[in-house]
C-alpha cells in the first residue's frame, strides 16, 4: 500500500557545503541506510526477496551437482531456515580477509565463489551479495556447516559477528543451514506469506531436474514438497493445464552450446496471449533479455521456413511476423551460462550478447527437427499461426480505419477526456473512474493542474477471451489507449505515456470489484510494462462514514469501523452511512476521501509472480468454467463484504 503524503523539504544554507558534510557508507552500513538499492523494495516483495538470495546458493549447488535436496522452514516467530545438502561453505581462513571464508562470505559484499567460474560454472547469485546482505538486514542471523565431519556455528546480530566461527559438534555429511529474522527496523512486516514463496520454490524445482525442495509453515501447517523428473516440460503442461491445447505434448528442447545449456519447452493453445517466461541460472529474468530475443527470432524464422516448405503459406502471401507465432504460445526458456551478466542486483533482464545466437541456434536446430518428424503438430501450429496472422490484420484494418476517424494514437484525444493542464508526464496522473456519475464528481472535484479524468461506460471487454480485432473495436478499450498515448502489445511505448500515475477508481461493491478485475486483465495482458514500471494504482474510497454528534470521520474497512465505534460507545447516537458507489459522494467528499495527495491511499499494482498471475488470470477471465467454479468454492469461505 502506498501512502502519499506531502513532501516536506528543510532549509538549509547553501552556501555551507564542505568536505565534512560528505558521508560514506561502506559495507553493511550502506544497506542498511539503502536496501532498495540491493533487494528492490522493504515490502513483502523485498522480504521475500531475502529468502530467494539464501535459497539461491542452494541451488547454485545444486546446479553445480552438489546438491540434491532443500529445506524452507518458515518458523513460529517469523525467522525463516534454509538447509541444503550441498559441499558446505569453506571454513578455512581467506588469504585476502584473514578470517574465515564462512565468515568473508556472511559479512563482505561482493566476497563469493561464483566470480572466476571455477567452483561454480553456473550461478544465480553473481552479484556476491546475496547473502552479506541478507545478514545486514538482518535483526539475527545464525549460519551452520557441516563439512569435514564437523559442525561449524556462526551467530551475527545486524550483520556484525557476535563470536568467531567455532565447532560445536560432529557431523555426518555435508552442506549449510542459514537461519535468520528480518529486521523489523527495515521490514516492519516480517511474516512471509507461504504461497508466495511455495510457488517461487516450485519453479525453481522445474528447472533442475531430480532436486527436491521442500517448505513448510510452523504456524499453520502447511507444507509442499517439489520434485520434477521432466523439467521444464512439466512446467509448460502446468501452465496450459487450465487450456485448451493444439498439440498434446509439449516440445522440448536440450542442447549445449559452446558452455552455454539451453533448455526450452514449448506448448501452443487456443487462447490469444502469449505466456513466455525466461530464465538464466535459474533467476527468473521478467525483463527478458538475449536469451529470450534469439529464442523468438528462431520461433519465427522456423515456423516460416516449414509454413513455406510445407505451402501452407502461398507465395503471394508474407511471412508470418512474431507477433503471429506468438498468439497462443506458453513456453519456458531456460539457460544456464557462465559469467551471467544481469542488469540490476534483482536481475530482471539477461545482456550476455553471445546468449542470442547460442539459443537461436540451439531452438532452431531442435524445432526444425521436430516438425520433421511431427508434421501432424507441426501443421496444427501453422494453422493457429495463420488464424494470427489474419486476425492481425483484421485488427490492422479496424486499426486503421479507428486512426483514420481520429480515435486512436492521434493527436485527437477522447472527447469524454477531462484533461490536465500539466504537461510533464512525471507529474500528471489518470483516473479511469466507473461511471459517467462519478466521473461528473471526479471531474469537479480533482486539482485541474495534474488530474485527468476518463469516465468509463458499463464494463469494459474482458480481453482474456476476445481476438485483437473485437478488443480493438471496443470504445472504451479505444479511448484507455489513446488517453495513454502507448499504444500496446509490441508496439507499446512507454517513453509516450501521458500520465506517470494511471490510477483505477471503482465502486466498492461487487460491479466495481468486477470492472477493476476486467481492467487489471486488459493491462497485465496488453500494457505489462506500465505494472512492471510502477505506474498503475488503486484509489481507496472510504466504505463508510461514521458521524456522532461533532464527529465525523470516513472509514476504510470494517475493522477500522468496528474499532472507531468502540470509541464512540459513549456517544448518544452513532450514524453509519455505507458507501457503495463513488456517485455517492459529493465532489468535494470525493475529493477529500479519495483524490486529495495529502490523505488519499493508494495501493499500487505490482506483479511480484508474472506466472502466478497469468494462471490466475486466465482461470477467472478465460473460458474454462471448472477451474473457476473450484477456486470459488475453495475461496468463498475468505470473501468479505459480500455485495447480495
Amino acid at each position: 500500500m502506498a501512502k502519499d503524503k506531502p513532501v516536506s523539504s528543510k532549509s538549509v544554507n547553501s552556501n555551507e557545503y564542505l568536505a565534512k558534510d560528505i558521508q560514506v557508507l561502506e559495507g553493511r552500513q550502506a544497506v542498511r541506510r539503502r536496501p532498495g538499492m540491493y533487494i528492490g523494495s522493504t515490502d513483502q516483495r523485498g522480504l521475500h526477496h531475502l529468502v530467494y538470495e539464501i535459497t539461491y546458493n542452494c541451488i547454485d549447488e545444486a546446479m553445480a551437482g552438489c546438491c540434491d535436496n532443500v529445506r524452507v522452514t518458515l518458523c513460529q516467530d517469523n525467522s525463516i531456515r534454509v538447509e541444503d545438502n550441498g559441499r558446505g561453505i569453506p571454513v578455512d581462513i581467506h588469504p585476502s580477509t584473514k578470517i574465515t571464508a564462512l565468515e568473508t562470505v556472511m559479512t563482505i559484499l561482493h566476497a563469493g565463489a561464483k566470480f572466476g567460474g571455477n567452483t561454480y560454472q553456473v550461478s544465480g547469485g553473481l552479484h556476491g551479495v546475496g547473502a552479506s546482505v541478507v545478514n545486514a538486514l538482518s535483526s539475527w542471523l545464525k549460519v551452520d556447516v557441516r563439512r569435514n565431519g564437523k559442525q561449524y556455528h556462526q551467530e551475527y546480530e545486524q550483520g556484525i559477528p557476535l563470536g568467531a566461527v567455532e565447532v560445536v559438534g560432529k557431523a555426518s555429511g555435508t552442506g549449510t543451514t542459514v537461519a535468520f529474522l528480518p529486521d523489523k527496523k527495515i521490514f516492519g512486516e516480517t511474516k512471509c506469506e507461504f504461497n508466495t514463496i511455495s510457488d517461487h520454490l516450485r519453479e525453481l524445482a522445474y528447472l533442475n531436474k531430480g532436486l527436491e525442495i521442500y517448505i513448510t509453515d510452523e504456524v499453520t501447517g502447511k507444507e509442499r514438497t517439489y520434485y520434477f523428473e521432466g523439467g521444464i516440460t512439466g512446467f509448460v503442461r502446468q501452465l496450459n493445464r487450465n487450456r485448451v491445447v493444439r498439440h498434446r505434448h509439449p516440445i522440448y528442447i536440450s542442447k549445449a552450446v559452446n558452455g552455454t545449456i539451453v533448455e526450452a519447452a514449448i506448448q501452443y493453445n487456443d487462447g490469444f496471449s502469449e505466456s513466455s517466461y525466461s530464465f538464466a541460472n535459474c533467476v527468473n529474468t521478467i525483463d527478458g533479455g538475449t536469451h529470450l530475443t534469439g529464442f523468438r527470432s528462431a520461433l519465427t524464422r522456423v515456423l516460416n521456413d516449414y509454413a513455406r516448405k510445407s505451402k501452407l503459406i502461398k507465395e503471394d502471401e508474407p511471412n508470418f511476423i512474431g507477433e503471429d507465432v506468438r498468439e497462443g504460445l506458453t513456453a519456458v526458456i531456460s539457460v544456464k551460462l557462465s559469467e551471467a551478466q544481469f542488469e540490476g542486483q534483482t536481475k530482471g533482464k539477461l545482456g550476455n550478447p553471445e546468449v542470442k545466437s547460442h539459443v537461436e541456434s540451439a531452438v532452431g536446430e531442435g524445432l526444425s527437427l521436430y516438425f520433421e518428424e511431427h508434421p501432424d503438430d507441426a501443421r496444427r501450429i501453422v494453422e493457429k499461426c495463420l488464424l494470427a496472422a489474419k486476425g492481425r490484420e483484421a485488427a490492422r484494418r479496424a486499426r486503421d480505419l479507428i486512426v483514420k476517424r481520429g480515435s486512436l494514437e492521434s493527436a485527437t484525444l477522447p472527447g469524454k477526456l477531462a484533461d490536465c493542464s500539466e504537461r510533464d508526464p512525471t507529474h500528471c496522473e489518470l483516473y479511469l473512474v466507473e461511471g459517467p456519475s462519478a466521473g461528473g464528481s471526479a471531474k469537479e472535484g480533482r486539482n485541474r493542474r495534474f488530474q485527468a479524468i476518463l469516465p468509463l461506460r458499463g464494463k469494459i471487454l474482458n480481453v482474456e477471451k476476445a481476438s485483437p480485432e473485437k478488443m480493438l473495436a471496443h470504445e472504451e478499450i479505444r479511448a484507455i489507449i489513446t488517453a495513454l498515448g502507448t499504444s500496446i502489445d509490441d508496439e507499446f511505448d512507454l517513453s509516450k505515456l501521458r500520465y506517470h500515475r494511471v490510477i483505477l477508481m471503482t465502486d466498492a461493491d461487487v460491479d466495481g470489484s468486477h470492472i477493476r478485475t476486467l481492467l487489471l486483465t486488459f493491462f497485465f495482458r496488453h500494457m505489462a510494462a506500465l505494472i512492471n514500471n510502477q505506474h498503475l494504482y488503486i484509489a481507496q474510497p472510504p466504505l463508510y462514514r461514521v458521524k456522532a454528534a461533532k464527529h465525523k470521520q470516513w472509514v476504510y474497512s470494517d475493522a477500522e469501523k468496528e474499532a472507531v465505534l468502540v470509541q464512540l460507545k459513549d456517544s448518544r447516537k452513532v450514524e453509519v452511512q455505507r458507501y457503495k458507489g463513488l456517485g455517492e459522494m459529493s465532489a468535494e467528499q470525493l475529493w477529500d476521501t479519495t483524490m486529495n495527495p495529502d490523505t488519499r491511499t493508494l495501493l499500487e499494482v505490482t506483479v511480484e509472480d508474472a506466472v502466478k498471475a497469468d494462471r490466475i488470470f486466465h482461470m477467472l477471465m478465460g473460458d474454462e468454467v471448472p477451474p473457476r467454479k473450484a477456486f470459488i468454492q475453495a475461496h468463498a469461505r475468505s470473501v468479505k463484504n459480500l455485495d447480495i
